[in-house]
Parts: C-alpha cells; sequence; structure tokens
C-alpha cells in the first residue's frame, strides 16, 4: 500500500512538467504578436505565488471573454506555466479565437493549508474582475479551467461560486464575479471518495498536506474542501475531461461529479479519454478542442 501511495504521490507531482520555466520559453506556444502582460501582483503582497500573467490577442477591440489557467502539481509543485507544455495547442486556441488568456499562482500546501489556495483563486479572479477594463476583459464572460489539482480548484470555484462561503473569500466579502463555464481536467471532486487512495499513516500524502490532516481524521474539512459538496442548481456548465488509465484520481471521481451536476440539471458533458493516464499530449487532440471551442462558445454567448 505505502509503495503504490508514493506512486500516486510522483504522478501528481509531475503532472504538467513545464514548471518553473520563465515567460520566454513559452513564448512559442502563443500565436505571433499576442499582448503579454506577466507577473501582476494580485494580492496587494510581494509573494511570489500571488502572481498571474495575461495573455491577449494581437490588435485586441473592445472586451473579450476570458478563460483563466489553474495548474496543477498535487497543490504543492509547479507553477502558472505548468501542464501548457503537454497542451500546447489547446492555449494557443484559445487566443486564435479571440480570448483573454490569463494563468495564475496559488500558495502551496506545503507553506499554507487549504483553504489558502482556494483563497488565492478566488483572489486573482477578482483582480482580474476589477481590472477587467484596463486589460480588455469581459467581466461577464469568465471560463476557468484546471488540471489535476487545478482542476479540483477550478471546480470548486465555480461550484462554490453561488454559495457565498465566508473562508472562501478574502475578508471573508461576497465575491463580485460569477463564472460562466468550468473545465476540469482529471481533478479530485470528493475527497471523502478517495479516503481509500489515501495512506493514513504517511504525512506527505498531498490531500493530507492539503488539509492538514487525514480525510478520516477531519471529515468535515475533507467535506468542505469537496467540488461536490456545492453542487446546486445556479451552477456555471461543465466540461470534463478524465484519462481512463488514470493512476493518480480516479475517473471514477469525475464520473461522480458529473452525476452530481446532472443531479442537479446543470449542464455537463464529460469524455472519458481512452487508455490515457493522468495527464499528456493525448488530452490535447484535435476533437477535445473542439468540444471546449463548442463549450465556451456556447457559454459566452
Amino acid at each position: 500500500m505505502l509503495q503504490a501511495t508514493k506512486m500516486t504521490i510522483l504522478m501528481i507531482l509531475i503532472s504538467g512538467l513545464v514548471s518553473a520555466q520563465i515567460p520566454e520559453k513559452i513564448k512559442n506556444i502563443f500565436p505571433a504578436g499576442t499582448i503579454m502582460h506577466n507577473n501582476l501582483a494580485y494580492a496587494g503582497d510581494t509573494l511570489k505565488r500571488h502572481k498571474l500573467d495575461i495573455y491577449l490577442p494581437e490588435k485586441i477591440k473592445g472586451n473579450v471573454p476570458v478563460v483563466i489557467w489553474i495548474h496543477g502539481g498535487a497543490w504543492m509543485q509547479n507553477d502558472k506555466f505548468a501542464d501548457m507544455g503537454y497542451m500546447k495547442n489547446t492555449v494557443r486556441s484559445f487566443v486564435e479565437q479571440g480570448y483573454a488568456f490569463a494563468s495564475i499562482d496559488y500558495r502551496y500546501s506545503t507553506d499554507a493549508v487549504f483553504p489558502a489556495q482556494i483563497l488565492d483563486c478566488n483572489q486573482a479572479i477578482g483582480w482580474l474582475y476589477a481590472n477587467a477594463e484596463k486589460y480588455h476583459i469581459d467581466k461577464n464572460k469568465i471560463a476557468i479551467i484546471g488540471f489535476s489539482a487545478g482542476g479540483h480548484l477550478a471546480s470548486l470555484v465555480g461550484l462554490s461560486n453561488n454559495n457565498h462561503v465566508k473562508q472562501f473569500s478574502p475578508g471573508g466579502k461576497n465575491i463580485p464575479f460569477k463564472i460562466k463555464a468550468v473545465i476540469d481536467f482529471y481533478g479530485p471532486a470528493n475527497f471523502i471518495a478517495l479516503i481509500p487512495k489515501v495512506e493514513i499513516n504517511e504525512p506527505t500524502d498531498p490531500l493530507t498536506l492539503l488539509l492538514g490532516a487525514t480525510p478520516l481524521e477531519r471529515p468535515d474539512l475533507a467535506t468542505i474542501a469537496s467540488p461536490t459538496t456545492y453542487v446546486d442548481t445556479n451552477d456555471p456548465p461543465f466540461l470534463i475531461f478524465h484519462g481512463e488509465k488514470d493512476e493518480s484520481v480516479p475517473y471514477t471521481q469525475s464520473i461522480l461529479l458529473n452525476a452530481y451536476l446532472r443531479r442537479a440539471k446543470v449542464k455537463s458533458d464529460i469524455t472519458i479519454v481512452s487508455n490515457a493516464p493522468h495527464y499528456g499530449e493525448m488530452f490535447d487532440v484535435e476533437s477535445n478542442r473542439k468540444k471546449i471551442s463548442d463549450f465556451l462558445k456556447a457559454s459566452f454567448k
């Protein structure tokens, strides 16, 4: 069991290996002429993890919808460039379709336990909302996309957005923005259902580090941190992708989330990618990109 858990941790840690790279090294991902605003501080402090980047189409006119990227890495690894390396065509397509694209950093679980990560995501999106006019963003057309741990955070942001959870927002204030669409790539959705995969006596398990305790020790906190807790009829539409051979996050997590959403009559579509692992170029294919493109067009109407 311990060996299996260590392998699970390793797989999650290497999700989105394009971490710690400077913007110069990812410029070739974006179309020529893309306007870049890098390392914008969104929390009014100097923390490295409280920065975001904005990428805008060349010759942008007026305000355009924004797609916000939340990276993976077990809540304790990688940065705002992660996952882009194996999703290059998907990233490029957002700007080519005329959308603004923003990528955010958030505090690691090794620096601050939950709910620090969701607080940071909400604060970053709130900053984009407040500064939308300056960066040609239509603040009423916000979509979020996340991978693995970032998929969890994207789902949690989208689903808790209308629940006014005080501990999820800076200063406990109501969050002003609304999420129009959520794209979730293999994110954990229900931490209680993950209990069989968590090594009870392993203090370095990613979920234990995130919560500051195992789900069995703090089932209340595990429930608060689970996206499925906040599903209701007022939630935004979801597009979900998961690998059939995912060794880190069972694809049943996405099946469960989709079932919750359908039960609440929230528009949701799920794709289980045949033979795909936890991450990789198998997700960056034309068929998936078309689903994403159609989903965003419908959501931004």
